[in-house]
């Protein structure tokens, strides 16, 4: 693995643990007011924008265009459908609610890279 391939990943976690930071505050907070999948799911939609904007210009470094971003929709539709899935498994299972997005965000943050990482270099 070269240099700049490991910078990139290094730019990722930072990018990904920001937004996930965003998404998981927001959940805990809404938590209080609304069922746990709403709270979770405008946490993500919240979490989603400033992903965009910061694995664009921060992340791969790249500019915004009309392709990468229905790509990262994309990607984030099937990530939310993945995300969405694990959390009823997790809460189904007995997993206390305020921790259960740390567990779908270790399966879930991987595949999401791989997918987005494809989407944003597609063009360069």
């Amino acid at each position: 693995m070269n240099k700049e391939r490991i910078k990139e990943i290094i730019r990722f976690c930072i990018t990904g643990g920001l937004a996930t930071l965003i998404h998981y505050v927001i959940y805990l907070w809404l938590d209080a007011y609304i069922t746990l999948e709403i709270a979770y799911s405008i946490g993500y939609v919240v979490s989603f924008i400033a992903n965009f904007i910061i694995t664009t210009l921060f992340t791969f470094r790249v500019s915004f265009s009309i392709r990468r971003g229905i790509g990262f929709i994309g990607c984030h539709i099937v990530n939310y459908c993945l995300q969405m899935f694990l959390f009823e498994i997790f809460i189904h299972c007995g997993v206390l609610a305020t921790i259960t997005p740390i567990f779908v965000y270790l399966i879930a943050v991987p595949i999401n890279f791989i997918l987005v990482r494809f989407i944003m270099l597609w063009e360069k």
